[in-house]
């Protein structure tokens, strides 16, 4: 494991920080969603050991809206069927912005639900992820066939044939996914109410926004929770180095206190901003996945949690705020094996734009980012006043649209479109079961509560991103233990229907 996490060392930062996404990051509730560390996630996971499952493979329209557009292409899913019973119903687990892991078709509460219920588990990896490879390669002019209106017809179309050759026409399908496959699963069964029967959207940042500055919100309040000095001191800590940012004599100290891989140079507001984002992803990562059980994926890091940061940001033996924020980043460093970190927004622009399925950002992180760029925004911006860091303003997450793609940094109308087509907070339709864990920052962007009786919330106090669909363990909460059981209810319930 070791030797892998160095391979990507000198990587940027937004790169390779931690793996702590995409429940990111492989896939059914990968999340990734924050750039700075988002996508290192999938860089950090080995598949799980255990029985091994094959991958599959459909063929798959590389346009589904237009019909004089007869090119095909290989999408790659998982099959597990030891639970079925004829008559029982299909689970659909939606893959997300990295490879499928098929870890998913050993382990989760969605095969619990399975084996109850006599369901037959597919896990459907996402277009232009993992191994599923629409086009030659990742150039801005061949992912404008990636979408989430492009990846719900794959969906369908892939329900439709599954059916007829399986000879499952007559059964109920479920759609199951988390963070934003959850999304997803709430739009398949929107859009497509005669192919899916129900779905169970956990975690899901339903309304699009380009402007997120309540994520970094939560994440003080869930700091607070802990011991309500932690955010107050890393916000004394940020606001420091940012004071320090200022004065080029300070560059030779930074560059050892953080052991950054080169120098610190700061040329432009975007080098500062990237350093900010950077170190402050080492909270925002830990907050969104804390005591989760994701390490049945391979993912490492589960161990750093809310309480462990805190603890090292009270413990004054250490010296200043400002001491402990670097310590809390060699913490992150030593834990993910990294020697050094590359902080470098040309760097990072560099690796971004790499257009081969080879590159360093192939896994995930220039799809996704292009995603935001086009259909959701979702930036995490120190814009608010109520949350502890500063200095990466929503136009510098705009402007890497630009620089990276060659887009517009304006978003509004996209979003707008994105919102209209989906709903946003208003969807309307029926049988889809919304969890969400109040410690997760994206239930900002959530449905908290129920909408209708056949729309409910499940809103779990002291949880955070995707929790409900992992493995069952004895140190859980005993409301997610409520909770795993009551979506169960609901699918029960709605088979019935």
């Amino acid at each position: 494991m070791a030797s892998e996490c160095n391979k990507f060392q000198k990587y940027p930062a937004i790169l390779i920080i931690a793996a702590v996404l995409v429940c990111i990051l492989c896939d059914p509730c990968a999340a990734h969603f924050r750039r700075p560390r988002r996508y290192e996630t999938w860089m950090h996971v080995n598949t799980v050991s255990g029985p091994e499952v094959d991958q599959q493979w459909f063929i798959q329209r590389l346009d589904h809206f237009n019909g004089a557009d007869t090119r095909v292409w290989k999408q790659r899913y998982f099959v597990n069927d030891s639970f079925y019973r004829p008559g029982g119903p299909v689970f659909l687990m939606i893959g997300g912005e990295g490879p499928a892991n098929p870890a998913w078709m050993q382990y989760g509460s969605w095969l619990l639900y399975a084996q109850k219920l006599g369901a037959l588990c597919l896990l459907l990896e996402h277009r232009f992820y993992g191994k599923s490879h629409p086009t030659e390669d990742l150039s801005t002019a061949n992912l404008r066939f990636l979408s989430s209106r492009q990846a719900l017809a794959d969906l369908a179309h892939f329900r439709t044939v599954t059916a007829a050759t399986r000879g499952l026409t007559n059964s109920k399908w479920v759609a199951f996914g988390g963070s934003y496959p959850g999304s997803l699963s709430a739009w398949f069964r929107l859009k497509y109410p005669h192919l899916v029967h129900a779905a169970v959207a956990t975690s899901a940042p339903v309304h699009a926004t380009v402007n997120f500055p309540e994520y970094l919100e939560v994440v003080w309040r869930s700091l607070a929770a802990v011991n309500p000095e932690c955010p107050l001191l890393v916000k004394k800590a940020s606001d420091t180095l940012v004071e320090r940012l200022s004065d080029p004599k300070t560059y030779d100290n930074i560059t050892k206190d953080f052991r950054l891989c080169s120098k610190l140079q700061i040329l432009s507001e975007k080098d500062s901003a990237y350093l900010l984002e950077s170190l402050a992803g080492n909270f925002m990562d830990v907050v969104q996945y804390n005591e989760d059980n994701r390490a049945f994926e391979g993912v490492v890091g589960t161990n750093i949690t809310i309480k462990v940061l805190c603890s090292v940001m009270l413990d004054s033996s250490l010296g200043t705020p400002y001491d402990r924020y670097a310590a809390v980043a060699r913490l992150m460093q030593t834990t993910f094996s990294q020697s050094c970190t590359d902080v470098q927004y040309k760097s990072y622009i560099q690796e971004m734009s790499n257009t081969s399925w080879s590159g360093p950002a192939a896994g995930g992180g220039r799809q996704w980012v292009y995603q935001t760029c086009t259909e959701f925004g979702f930036y995490q911006s120190s814009d608010s006043p109520n949350q502890p860091f500063s200095g990466f303003p929503l136009p510098y997450h705009l402007q890497q649209c630009a620089d990276i793609y060659n887009l517009s940094t304006s978003l509004d109308e996209a979003i707008q479109q994105t919102n209209e087509e989906y709903g946003g907070y208003d969807i309307r339709t029926t049988r889809i079961v919304f969890p969400n864990g109040s410690i997760d920052p994206w239930h900002a962007l959530g449905v908290t509560r129920d909408i209708t009786d056949d729309l409910p919330a499940v809103f779990i106090k002291g949880t955070a991103h995707c929790a409900n669909m992992y493995p069952a363990r004895a140190q859980d909460l005993p409301q997610l233990g409520l909770a795993r059981d009551h979506i169960f209810l609901l699918l029960q319930k709605w088979l019935a229907e």
